[in-house]
């Protein structure tokens, strides 16, 4: 069976970017996995100075708008880079919330995807045919996930 998630109020959606499971990366605490993603986008870039504002952004939505503002200048990276910043926080996100964090074990071996109608990069996109990131992230941090945990039990 495939897992399709997306709003955050929709069964899985503690899969969902927007979830309000805070991050502390680097020393900084993320309100949203969104949040940080978004700011990411902007680092050593002339636009820099948006970083604090999608960090104090009142919503991850807030924040996702902050951060597709097309008038903006990315980092030159951000195309190589994007995939294992998302990876970064993803795992840091179900590494640190117990509660989610079974909900994604308890999802066995299922494939996971994010069933979005607008974004065939992270997610499926409208006709269900889009590269889906965000599902493989999860998927990828699940396992890496269960290997910690089979190693913590080894070595108790």
């Amino acid at each position: 069976m495939t897992i399709y998630f997306y709003k955050v109020w929709q069964p899985y959606g503690c899969f969902s970017n927007f979830s309000p499971h805070g991050i502390h990366i680097q020393g900084i605490y993320w309100p949203t996995v969104e949040h940080y993603y978004q700011a990411q986008k902007f680092v050593s870039s002339t636009d820099a100075a948006i970083i604090p504002v999608i960090h104090a952004a009142a919503t991850p939505e807030e924040a996702a708008a902050l951060g597709r503002c097309s008038s903006r200048q990315l980092r030159r990276d951000w195309d190589l880079v994007k995939t294992e910043i998302m990876r970064e926080a993803v795992l840091k996100k179900f590494i640190t919330h117990i509660d989610i964090r079974e909900v994604l074990l308890n999802t066995g071996d299922e494939i996971l995807i994010e069933n979005s109608p607008t974004d065939s990069f992270w997610g499926c996109g409208a006709n269900r045919a889009g590269l889906n990131h965000l599902g493989k992230t999860l998927m990828s941090v699940r396992e890496e996930i269960r290997n910690l945990l089979s190693l913590t039990v080894i070595y108790e």
